[in-house]
């Protein structure tokens, strides 16, 4: 037997108490879940604040003064936090708090370092050392995570009698004192607990008024409803003839039917109209938005490729100006220099336009067998000047010849990008070590520069078409950020690996490639 539909009054009363339910659970649990750390970020973020305010008074040199001892009082009773102060110089210590006894005790276990943590006072560790025999027993640990930051430590401090916790900051001021911050974090879940209740009660009485209404509007406008079903269905079917003839009390229902009247005479005229021109504006506005992409990658591309060849043109075409040497065969390598280069950046042009190709993938790689050293070497002779210029020294110890199969023009690409990147990112010692090791039937080539590594959770996205590492990074890029997508596209394109891995002193930049098997086994 059919099963018979419910009343539109029902669904429409139902639908209502079942979304305010999920609404106001959703919110209770988010409550429940995210007050207290919510709570916590802000007690955090007012100890951080009071440390700024207690340091800059120390740079100014009213730490001890009455106006700032007025507001740390304050700060006692708005805000519930403790603070200690003790200067070094008389050893005196000042507490604004409801318990002074376990404030100072607290400071001079944190000055001394000798609060243990939570593994260390079950296992009965504890260093007191540096604490006075006077001083009561230890009856605090560290909980959670320490952070340290500039000039403080942040903890979560526990007091192991009360099984209490507290946020604790601690830090020396400018001018040689040392301060304690502390907030008890028991009043969250009271503070939770309460908000929950009041969310619950309000919610009920939210859910009993809604569903009244909901009621009584639903009693009003079922009939309208039903008629303008009828209708919408017989649009649904492509019947476009029904028109609303009933009245409804509301002005909204009644427009509604006269509007549904109007697009009933005209959508059957206009629809077919519509989807044609709307299938031809989708496909237009993709073809140019497509040109345009591949415009903007390809203007950026050939201005982050050209910036080394035209630096070497410079520099070389300088040095001549400059009379940098009288000997005919060193002018006349500078001169192979330039021109080389200057055909470089026509092919890098070529090039770039090519690899705009790879992703509709009309391009492929044509392999050859080459000695890998000899193009290293040959493009780190272009190079030297430059590092020299910059005071970096270019290593590369290999000299025996590496046959290798691969496309030679996307080789170098790859390996001029890294090498670009190494002058480019260089520091410290500024040093560029160019490495090959064999691994059975392939050949991996490195290039390490030393200075500040890449944060490893940037790493995996340097790969990444037009990604800009945000310049208050420890290491920034700059440019347009294609250079390392271009290496990817043309790895990618012969089916090889690449990578980065992240040094102390450094970075180091890889790609491999196959060795020629037969030469191998005859090996």
């Amino acid at each position: 037997m059919k099963k018979r539909p419910l009343r539109l009054s029902v669904l429409f009363t139902s639908a209502f108490i079942l979304l305010m339910l999920g609404a106001i659970g959703m919110c209770w649990i988010l409550n429940r879940q995210f007050l207290g750390t919510y709570y916590r970020y802000r007690q955090e973020k007012e100890l951080i604040r009071m440390f700024g305010t207690l340091q800059e008074s120390a740079q100014q040199g009213s730490l001890y003064s009455e106006e700032m001892r007025a507001r740390l009082r304050q700060a006692v009773s708005t805000d519930s936090i403790s603070i200690a102060l003790m200067d070094t110089d008389s050893g005196s210590v000042e507490t604004y708090s409801t318990d002074r006894e376990t404030t100072i005790r607290r400071l001079w276990d944190t000055v001394m370092d000798a609060t243990p943590t939570l593994e260390d006072q079950e296992d009965g560790e504890t260093d007191t050392r540096s604490v006075p025999e006077s001083a009561p027993p230890q009856d605090h640990c560290i909980v959670g995570k320490t952070q340290e930051r500039d000039g403080y430590v942040l903890r979560t401090v526990r007091n192991i009698r009360t099984e209490t916790d507290f946020l604790e900051l601690s830090g020396k001021l400018s001018d040689g004192s040392y301060v304690l911050l502390r907030s008890a974090l028991e009043r969250i879940a009271k503070s939770s607990e309460a908000a929950n209740r009041f969310l619950g009660y309000t919610g009920l009485l939210t859910i009993l008024l809604g569903a009244a209404v909901s009621v009584l509007l639903s009693s009003r406008l079922t009939e309208p409803m039903r008629e303008l079903t009828r209708i919408s269905q017989r649009m649904k079917e492509l019947d476009f003839s029904a028109k609303y003839r009933g009245g409804s009390s509301t002005r909204e229902m009644q427009e509604l039917g006269e509007n549904m009247n109007e697009l009933s005479g005209t959508l059957e005229r206009t629809l077919s109209d519509l989807k044609t021109a709307n299938n031809e504006l989708q496909q237009d506005l993709a073809r140019r938005e497509q040109i345009e992409e591949m415009r903007r990658e390809f203007l950026t591309n050939v201005t982050h490729e050209l910036k080394t060849p035209l630096s070497l043109i410079s520099g070389y075409a300088e040095g001549l100006q400059e009379g940098i040497t009288e000997d005919p065969e060193s002018r006349d390598f500078y001169c192979s220099v330039i021109v080389d280069e200057a055909g470089r950046m026509n092919r890098l042009v070529q090039s770039l336009m090519t690899l705009n190709q790879l992703e509709f993938g009309r391009m492929t790689a044509e392999m050859q067998r080459f000695d890998i050293v000899e193009l290293a070497g040959g493009h780190l002779e272009t190079v030297r000047l430059l590092a020299q210029r910059s005071g970096m020294q270019v290593r590369m110890e290999q000299t025996e010849p590496i046959d290798v199969w691969a496309d030679p023009f996307l080789t170098e690409e790859v390996f001029s990008n890294y090498v670009s990147n190494a002058l480019h990112y260089a520091e410290g010692e500024k040093i560029i070590d160019i490495r090959f090791e064999r691994r059975r039937d392939k050949v991996r080539v490195t290039v390490f520069n030393t200075g500040k590594p890449i944060p490893e959770d940037i790493l995996p996205h340097i790969w990444e078409k037009f990604y800009k590492v945000d310049k208050a990074r420890t290491r920034s890029y700059g440019g347009s950020g294609v250079g390392l997508s271009i290496v990817k596209a043309a790895m990618e394109l012969m089916h090889q690996a690449y990578g980065a891995d992240r040094y102390d002193n450094g970075m180091a930049f890889w790609f491999e490639l196959d060795t020629n098997a037969q030469e191998e086994r005859q090996e």
